[in-house]
């Protein structure tokens, strides 16, 4: 099994992986070492095996979520279970090597805890014990079918197992010959009355020949397979399952659609059409991406691992559920222009989707959402000619007037990075002495649009603009004589400024419709680009801002003396009436506002309440397989007491007294009468029962009600004064003992 489980390493590359296989071998192997000793049915040995996949399964499969890195936790259980069924299709859908994120440690989990136990207990206890290679050569093939299509030393594992294989049959093969043979010995000699020979060198010489044949055949066997593999070499990549599957969409494939902001702003996009949209409204905005990661270099599409929120793209069900969302209904219809990419153009929150033409069916195929963002994209992209129609939910938004008095939501995003010190300096200046969140976030943008000008830095009579959007950018964009770029620039500063102040911030790249219209198809060309911002608030949810300026003639300095300039003085300036607040300059440590904290004693009684929450879990865990052992003898006693006919009641009852007698350790001779049984209880009242038991078998006349209710009185007062002089510890021993469980898989008892 550990040579079966090096083809899984390249899945994982992970301590965790290592711990789990070694944890899995020990587990399955006590089990399967138990079950052989205390000669368990495969009822048993399945209970324990789910006992123990349940209490070590998050520690090692989801680590992540384990208490302490050992305790099993709620929601981790409940990714374990999830996982089983889940994580297979999440496995080959992922780049490799997964370590130990989320559950998906779990199928290598499922492969080995159960594949050790039934391979051991198929080597220990089966007829056919060559049966037990199966479990490590499906693990061995999984390996392979779940992993990369490079594989680490095939030839070396392929040939490990292989030979492991063969002297596991050839061994076990030696030993039947040997066992025949010894049989046959013993039976000639009990006819002939000959005296055995205690040396048996026949055998030995037997084993030494196959074993050095067998050997030599692998040895050899290995060589030609070596020599071929380096001359002949594979055709190709092996396949496996991952090629079978389209893997979802990473954003992180691609650049970030902000950055190629200018190229809308340059021939021969500027003034050529890229979209035609049908059913827009006043105000709506046309979705190309919505970007909420900043690293110091651009804003992106979701955070640096795939798997967040904001960048998981998954296909589009029959529709999506926006029932949540509040807002107005609109159907849009979409005619792709001159715009290309892999970005598709979305309106509000999308609920379906449908593309026209011969290529639909490939365009649907390729197509994938994130419903957090409200981005679309299509795998391979989207050229001149492609046109589709959406429904969707356009969340409602607050007025000018409302804006003030908004307050930070609770959504997440990832934190920004590199955020230049110049920006932070300007936002202070912007909310100095205005208090409010709303209105703290409206002096900001308010900062942005008095003091910024509007220049793409693309022809010969606008002032240089450079594009970007990184903290070197950003920060020259505050330093500079004058403020001057465009919504790339503006954008970026007004989320960095949002995030200072508490809110979730987005970017959003894309079309604005224009006032007034009322749904008739409307052409945007390459200058109509821009890019605004999306806050979480608690009132509306996601609230679209304006941060840009609106274009103006900028002034000329090229007369200015740059060893005298510095940053604009016309910032908006502080009420003279009123002093700056202290604490305005700090900003918000928190999304929304903090809560006034609970009474100390509701503190400590959640953590006693809590505490005893998972010491009943643990408990619940250990005692179950004790547990299930008493109620199976319960229900067995249960059924005999309630039998039909006296006769068999009395029958069943002295069957439970016998039952008693064995769990407490009592071994009566083999296939015993109840009187020699009763013998070796001792005493004079199993006696009595005995010869009452064997009279109402035997005797012609018939068994009342009465008597069998007597017995079974008799039964109990023996089963506890079975328990008379014991010590707690010893109870329950015999309360859990397997031992009356053993002979009654479906056989009669014994009449006798």
């Amino acid at each position: 099994m550990a040579i079966a489980c090096v083809t899984l390493w390249p899945v994982y590359v992970s301590v965790d992986f290592v711990v789990l296989v070694v944890v899995s071998l020990v587990v399955g192997a006590a089990i399967a070492l138990a079950g052989t000793f205390l000669r368990l049915s495969s009822f048993w040995l399945l209970l324990a095996t789910v006992v123990a996949f349940g209490l070590f399964g998050v520690a090692v499969a989801v680590p992540s979520q384990a208490q302490y890195g050992v305790l099993p936790t709620v929601d981790g259980l409940r990714e374990l279970v999830q996982g089983v069924a889940l994580s297979w299709k999440q496995l080959v859908t992922i780049t490799l090597p997964v370590g130990s994120y989320q559950a998906l440690l779990v199928p290598a989990f499922v492969l080995v805890l159960p594949g050790t136990v039934i391979g051991l207990s198929t080597a220990l206890r089966s007829s056919r014990a060559e049966l037990a290679l199966v479990p490590p050569v499906v693990v061995f093939v999984a390996g392979i079918i779940l992993g990369s299509s490079q594989a680490l030393l095939p030839i070396v594992t392929g040939l490990a197992l292989l030979a492991a294989s063969v002297l596991w049959l050839v061994w076990w093969r030696l030993r039947r010959r040997r066992l025949a043979i010894d049989r046959l010995t013993r039976s000639t000699l009990r006819a002939t009355g000959a005296s055995a020979n205690p040396h048996r060198s026949g055998n030995r010489a037997v084993a030494r020949r196959a074993l050095g044949g067998t050997l030599a055949t692998l040895a050899i066997a290995s060589l030609v397979a070596i020599a071929a593999a380096t001359v002949l070499g594979p055709a190709g990549a092996r396949w496996v399952a991952r090629d079978a599957v389209v893997k979802p969409f990473d954003p992180r494939d691609y650049v970030s659609p902000l950055s190629g902001f200018r190229a809308y702003e340059q021939k021969p996009r500027v003034d050529s059409p890229q979209l035609t949209v049908t059913g827009l409204s006043s105000g709506d905005f046309v979705r190309i991406a919505t970007l909420d990661t900043y690293d110091g270099v651009d804003y992106s599409v979701g955070s640096a691992r795939a798997s967040g929120d904001s960048g998981t793209f998954t296909r589009v069900p029959t529709s999506f559920d926006q029932s949540k969302v509040r807002g107005s209904q609109a159907s849009i219809q979409v005619t792709v222009d001159g715009y290309d990419g892999v970005w598709l153009p979305t309106v509000g929150k999308l609920e379906t989707i449908d593309f026209a033409g011969g290529n639909a069916a490939n365009l649907r195929d390729a197509f994938f959402y994130n419903d957090t963002t409200g981005t679309a994209a299509v795998v391979g992209g989207v050229s001149k000619g492609v046109s589709y129609s959406l429904t969707s939910v356009v969340p409602r938004q607050p007025s000018k007037a409302q804006l003030e008095a908004l307050t930070p939501g609770s959504e997440t995003v990832p934190t920004p990075t590199g955020v230049p010190a110049t920006l932070k300096s300007a936002l202070a200046d912007y909310v100095n002495g205005v208090t409010g969140q709303g209105a703290r976030l409206q002096a900001a943008l308010d900062g942005l649009k008095k003091n910024g000008y509007v220049s793409h830095g693309v022809s010969k009579n606008e002032p240089v603009s450079r594009s970007g959007h990184g903290e070197e950018r950003l920060s020259q964009l505050f330093t500079d004589p004058l403020m001057i770029g465009d919504a790339e620039q503006y954008s970026a500063s007004a989320a960095l400024m949002a995030d200072q102040l508490g809110f979730p911030a987005r970017v959003v790249l894309g079309f604005q419709a224009k006032r007034g219209a009322d749904g008739s198809p409307e052409s945007f060309v390459g200058s109509d680009i821009t890019a605004v911002i999306e806050v979480d608030t608690a009132q509306y949810g996601w609230v679209t801002l304006d941060p840009n300026p609106t274009p103006r003639k900028i002034p000329d300095t090229t007369k200015t003396d740059p060893n005298k300039v510095s940053q604009p003085q016309s910032v908006v300036q502080p009420p003279p009436q009123e002093a700056d607040p202290p604490n305005d300059q700090t900003q918000p440590q928190s999304k929304q506002d903090t809560p006034a904290l609970p009474p100390a004693w509701i503190a400590i009684v959640l953590t006693i309440v809590k505490i005893g929450g998972w010491v009943l879990l643990v408990a619940g865990i250990i005692m179950a397989p004790f547990l299930a052992i008493v109620g199976v003898k319960a229900s067995r006693r249960r059924r005999r007491r309630r039998a039909r006919d006296p006769s068999r009641r009395i029958t069943g009852g002295w069957q439970e007294f016998q039952d008693s007698v064995l769990d407490h350790g009592v071994t009566p001779p083999p296939s015993a009468t109840r009187t020699e049984v009763a013998g070796a209880v001792g005493g004079s009242r199993p006696a009595v029962l005995a010869r009452v038991v064997d009279r109402s078998v035997f005797a012609p006349e018939t068994v009342d009600e009465g008597d069998a209710d007597r017995v079974w009185k008799a039964v109990g007062e023996m089963r506890t004064q079975l328990d008379s002089g014991l010590t707690r510890w010893q109870r329950f021993v015999a309360a859990v003992s397997t031992r009356s469980l053993r002979g009654y898989h479906g056989r009669k008892a014994s009449n006798r």
